[in-house]
């Protein structure tokens, strides 16, 4: 690969500073995709340990090039995005997969295809991170910026995902047990101000 090829693709992937997520930060700023992928590549990154049998490094990659689709699309929160949503994002992405030097476009389109696949562990966990970061980021975000269906899915969003890990199954417990207390704690403010 070129220096120029490299930079090239480094370019493109700033978009992703700037495309915003639907949820906010603690501090009611909305987020990036990239700090969205920043948090799940970390979190892979610590899970090291609790699965000694999968590839982490892998991981982390799919981690990282999970949302690059969104520099094309921006991103759609999951409870609006249709099917053909999905399929724009898709093939966008993977047509730009394609423009990139064989020796990374072949890698990336491996690592994608079984992303997408979803058997193998590692996108197993990959999948699941995605999904718990973002419930554990609205429980980070204020209350207030939390949309009326949010109240509901926080507590379901990434259940199935998780099933395939005893850990991971106790760690989406304790993201559901932030969530309702949350959900408590924001409903008894109000009752105090009525």
């Amino acid at each position: 690969m070129q220096p120029s090829e490299f930079l090239k693709i480094v370019h493109f992937s700033e978009k992703l500073k700037d495309t915003t997520r639907h949820c906010t930060t603690s501090n009611g700023r909305r987020e990036s995709v990239a700090e969205h992928s920043w948090r799940i590549s970390l979190m892979a990154l610590f899970l090291r340990t609790e699965f000694p049998e999968l590839d982490i490094d892998k991981v982390i990659a799919m981690c990282l090039i999970h949302d690059l689709g969104e520099a094309f699309t921006g991103d759609i929160p999951s409870f609006n995005k249709t099917e053909k949503d999905e399929h724009v994002e898709d093939s966008l992405f993977r047509k730009w997969i394609e423009s990139l030097p064989e020796s990374l476009s072949s890698n990336i389109l491996n690592l994608y295809e079984e992303m997408s696949a979803l058997k193998t562990g590692e996108a197993k966990l990959y999948k699941a991170l995605d999904k718990i970061e973002a419930v554990i980021q609205h429980n980070e975000s204020p209350l207030e910026s939390w949309s009326e269906n949010e109240y509901q899915l926080n507590k379901i969003y990434g259940m199935n995902e998780v099933k395939f890990s005893e850990w991971l199954i106790k760690l989406r417990q304790e993201i559901l047990n932030e969530t309702l207390s949350k959900i408590e704690d924001g409903e008894n403010t109000i009752r105090k101000c009525v």
